[in-house]
């Protein structure tokens, strides 16, 4: 039985698609060719026209684009309505100029080649339709994504993405006379694709939440993980059966997420999917690279590609320029959308469908595409070194130095809700993430915006922001899981500052052994006000009092010390505490009296008044 399921499961092309990618994306990068190359590379090798491994890349493909559509989800997770709107001018104003402008001069360039005007229209729109996923790879491998440049390109993808519904609909309407395709029906067609829209638009407003709270209040995470799978699925398959694209229902989906509590836990259950199945689109697009095609029309494709990439670098160059973006953003712009997408392949096999394009014809414009694909990651490592990127000059400029950061907490109790207040009070950008839904409910009731994760987990950390946080605080309760989180950010976010809450003294010695910047025992400064207090109201003198609390504090420091190294035992150190000692004349100064009750208040104190005299 375990033989003929072991035959009956062909795991050799799996193992060879994965051997490639992990042989050719390191070494690709090593020599400074990037990632993308290195996943195209490796799908040339292993296709068809190499050793063969994948003989029909086609169903490969198929399967792959769902790393894009799981790519586009998390991209949509990071635009917020709000954010989104803000970009509504660049979306429908940079965007709309951008794509009308390539695809006329495309459609014109198609035309001076030879083409048949309907022809060269569908060529130059499918080319129009820059690569998501490589743009978007090479933005995020930059961390350029949030910049100004990075978002303008960002909104020209947005709107490329959502122009295949028309440029759909225009391939029908151009269809020859002979298709069947009525006015009637193309209206069904657009009202289905709307009601699927707001259909999306109103489970994702109202079911989603609800649903990803039952299963986090079961702390099902495993099933959580299955549900992020089906949101992603779920909406790329409701788009897709409407007539839309499945990386539109993906981003709309993440959209309609990114305000939800849910959002980081999210983005860190589907990262694994996206970048495998990211790498094995690259590598399919690779595999589907026909040799055969291209030794047969080589000198077409040729001429196609050059003048294709050419005139929409000059269409891109020209709308930056025109909109007043520098020479060196215009550029980058220009080199980095140069290139058809994968929405080409949509749209080629739609015109194919309905008799616009031949097989031959699709054939050759698919492959100048993925020609196209393949040489950008080519020309960006060449403009990287024809014209380094620039860097500011700050010569009197005041760096902000000191200035709060962004801060990442982990934990929102009541020790945490206290620590907050300051940060907030100074407007200092604090994200929060907690794995307790009903203190999410409770504290969005007051205001606050919590959002739902596991801190114990590297990539919820990464999800929630760690890399860029300039401070983490670590504020749960439980010792253990704040130990694991230390280990976490020490391993992978070196230079964030880490202040975290100590549960008692072994759980304090063990953070000081991990090198934490900044811990404090939970309970240790409200226990010494109380006890200070209560010796006031037993009568005892200010001053005395305030001398105890100061020899209290020095021998836990040395206590405390002590455990660090360890000297004493826990036993014997207690012991050592409460051994009776001659106490010396109270001698004291604003500076020592606070320093007993609050040493971090000394310095202020002491600048406050001059020190008393013995």
């Amino acid at each position: 039985m375990a033989g003929e399921a072991a035959h009956g499961f062909d795991l050799f092309p799996i193992v060879g698609i994965l051997a490639a990618g992990v042989i050719a994306v390191p070494i690709f990068k090593r020599i400074g060719l990037g990632s993308v190359l290195g996943y195209l590379a490796a799908g040339l090798v292993i296709g068809p026209f190499g050793l063969a491994v994948i003989s029909e890349p086609e169903t490969i493909l198929h399967t792959a684009e769902l790393g894009v559509v799981m790519f586009l989800f998390v991209i949509g997770l990071e635009m917020q309505p709000r954010r989104l709107w803000s970009l509504r001018k660049q979306i429908f104003g940079l965007g709309v100029l951008q794509v009308g402008t390539c695809a006329a001069l495309m459609t014109g360039a198609g035309i001076l080649m030879g083409l048949p005007p309907t022809v060269a229209l569908i060529a130059g729109l499918g080319f129009v339709l820059t690569s998501t996923a490589i743009v978007f790879q090479v933005l995020e491998e930059r961390g350029e994504i949030s910049t100004p440049a990075g978002q303008k390109m960002v909104s020209i993808l947005l709107l490329e993405d959502l122009a295949i519904v028309p440029l759909l609909a225009l391939v029908a309407f151009i269809a020859p006379q002979g298709e069947t395709v009525t006015l009637s029906q193309r209206l069904i067609d657009i009202a289905i694709a709307v009601g699927a829209v707001v259909a999306l638009i109103v489970v994702g407003r109202f079911l989603l939440n609800p649903l990803f709270r039952i299963l986090a209040n079961v702390h099902a995470r495993k099933v959580m993980t299955a549900a992020a799978l089906l949101v992603v699925l779920g909406a790329a398959l409701a788009m897709n059966m409407s007539g839309l694209s499945m990386a539109m229902g993906a981003f709309l989906a993440g959209v309609l997420l990114s305000e939800s509590t849910f959002r980081h836990q999210l983005e860190a259950d589907i990262e694994p999917f996206r970048g495998i199945l990211l790498g094995l689109f690259f590598i399919a697009v690779g595999m589907s690279l026909d040799l055969g095609v291209i030794a047969q029309n080589y000198p077409f494709i040729i001429l196609a590609v050059t003048v294709y990439m050419v005139v929409k670098f000059a269409g891109i160059y020209a709308v930056a320029r025109l909109l007043r973006a520098g020479h060196g953003e215009a550029l980058e712009r220009s080199v980095l959308m140069a290139q058809g997408g994968e929405f080409a392949f949509v749209l080629f096999s739609a015109a194919l469908g309905v008799g616009i394009l031949d097989a031959e014809m699709n054939a050759i414009l698919t492959t100048t595409v993925i020609v196209s694909m393949v040489v950008t990651p080519i020309a960006i490592i060449g403009m990287n070194r024809i014209m380094p990127r620039e860097t500011q000059n700050l010569d009197g400029v005041e760096i902000a130095d000191g200035l709060a950061g962004t801060v990442l907490m982990i934990g929102f109790g009541r020790f945490a809700q206290i620590v907050s207040q300051p940060l907030l009070a100074k407007g200092v950008d604090v994200t929060i993430i907690d794995n307790d839904v009903e203190m999410i409910e409770a504290a969005a009731r007051f205001g606050f915006k919590i959002y739902y994760g596991d801190g114990t987990r590297p990539d919820i950390l990464h999800a929630a922001g760690a890399a860029s946080a300039t401070a983490i605080l670590v504020c749960i309760d439980r010792p253990a899981d704040a130990t694991l989180i230390v280990e976490h950010v020490k391993s992978e976010y070196p230079l964030a500052k880490l202040y975290v809450r100590a549960y008692d003294r072994e759980h304090a010695v063990e953070l000081v052994r991990r090198n934490v910047d900044y811990h404090i025992r939970e309970t240790l400064e409200s226990a010494f006000t109380f006890g200070y207090e209560t010796l006031l109201a037993l009568g005892v003198d200010e001053a005395e009092a305030a001398e105890i609390l100061f020899e209290v504090r020095e021998r836990d420091t040395a206590r405390f010390e002590l455990d660090i190294a360890g000297g004493l035992s826990e036993g014997a150190a207690l012991l050592l505490g409460n051994i009776d000692r001659p106490r010396p004349t109270p001698s004291f100064t604003p500076r020592k009296r606070a320093t007993a009750l609050n040493p971090e208040a000394a310095d202020i104190l002491a600048e406050a008044q001059p020190a008393e005299g013995n």
